[in-house]
C-alpha cells in the first residue's frame, strides 16, 4: 500500500550537519520524497504536534518518577506534573533552531521510514539506523540536563498519523506528485 510519513530532522540533526546523510538513507531505500523545506518550527504548529493527553503525561511522568526515585532522588512532583515537564522541553527542544520537515511516500512508508530511523532512544537504536549511528543520547543523561532527548528525528508513528502530520506541518501545494525513474520497477503490475 502506498502511504506517507511525516519526517522532522530536529534541530541535533540540523546542526550537526546530518540533514544530506540522513535523506539520503531515505532516497537509497527506494522511498520518494513528496514535500520537503527548512523552517523555524511554529510554536502554534509544534504545540499541536507535540499536545500529548493527560493520560500521556501521566505514563513518561511515571516513568521518569521511577527512574529518578531509583537513584534515591526526591521527587516531590506528580506523575502528569513530570510529563508537562517533559512536553515542554520537547516544545523547546523543537523550536531551537530550524528543522527540515520531509514528507516521504512510498509502499508501507511509515514502517519503513521508522526502521530507518532506528529506536526512539538512541541506546536502544540499533547499528544502521540513523538514531544508532548518530547519536548518543539517553534518557538518562537528557532528565539529568532537565531537556528533551535529542535523537535526531521525529517519523510518524502510524498510517493515520502520517495523513494528520503532514496536513499539520504542508500546505497541499507544497507537496508534489511524481515519478521516480525506478518506480516502474518498484511497482510492476501494481494497481493503486
Amino acid at each position: 500500500m502506498i502511504e506517507k510519513s511525516l519526517v522532522l530532522i530536529k534541530p541535533d540533526g540540523v546542526q550537526r550537519a546530518l540533514i544530506g546523510e540522513i535523506i539520503s538513507r531515505f532516497e537509497r531505500s527506494g522511498l520518494k520524497i513528496v514535500g520537503m523545506k527548512m523552517i523555524q518550527a511554529p510554536e502554534d504548529v509544534v504545540a499541536k504536534h507535540y499536545y500529548k493527553d493527560d493520560e500521556w503525561k501521566d505514563m513518561v511522568g511515571s516513568r521518569q518518577k521511577k527512574e529518578l526515585e531509583e537513584k534515591g532522588i526526591e521527587v516531590t512532583k506528580t506523575a502528569r506534573e513530570l510529563g508537562q515537564d517533559i512536553q515542554n522541553q520537547l516544545l523547546d527542544y523543537i523550536t531551537m533552531s530550524p528543522i527540515i520537515a520531509l514528507a516521504i511516500e512510498g509502499h508501507n512508508a511509515v514502517n519503513f521510514v521508522r526502521k530507518i530511523v532506528g529506536a526512539t532512544s538512541p541506546f536502544d537504536a540499533q547499528p544502521g539506523t540513523i538514531r544508532g549511528d548518530f547519536s548518543l543520547d539517553t534518557y538518562t543523561l537528557a532528565n539529568s540536563s532537565e531537556r528533551s532527548i535529542q535523537n535526531l528525528i521525529h517519523s510518524s508513528g502510524t498510517t493515520e498519523e502520517g495523513k494528520e502530520e503532514i496536513k499539520l506541518w504542508f500546505k497541499e501545494e507544497e507537496l508534489h506528485s511524481w515519478k521516480r525513474l525506478d518506480e516502474a520497477l518498484i511497482y510492476r503490475g501494481l494497481k493503486n
